[in-house]
């Protein structure tokens, strides 16, 4: 399978996905570290890739997600961003709505 279909099969088929270093319970990098800590926050579950054991994702999902950094967040299969969006939307208010809803209507499914 070409990678940039295991890319879209993972956004795709996870409501809410990030693309980070490390595991949510060990971040390998500051940045990571504070976009999972915005996302639990939220309460809902989230699917993960660690793109330091995935390179042919890290090496990829820049150039199809249009987005040069990790990690990134992806809901409902649109990028939403980078650490300093999340953080951002987080501390006003719209991550919480956007993850809850997103989760909602993925359970009724």
């Amino acid at each position: 399978m070409d990678i940039i279909d295991t890319i879209k099969d993972q956004i795709e088929g996870n409501p809410i996905l990030l693309y980070m270093k490390g595991s949510p319970n060990q971040p390998q990098c500051g940045f990571s570290a504070r976009t999972v800590q915005a996302l639990m926050q939220c309460g809902e579950r989230f699917a993960y890739v660690d793109v330091l054991s995935n390179p042919d994702i890290r090496a990829n999902l820049p150039k199809y997600a249009n987005w040069p950094t990790f990690p990134q967040l992806w809901v409902g299969g649109e990028l939403v961003g980078g650490c300093d969006i999340v953080v951002e939307m987080f501390e006003n208010g719209e991550l919480q709505t956007l993850v809850k809803e997103t989760a909602a209507a993925n359970a009724a499914e």
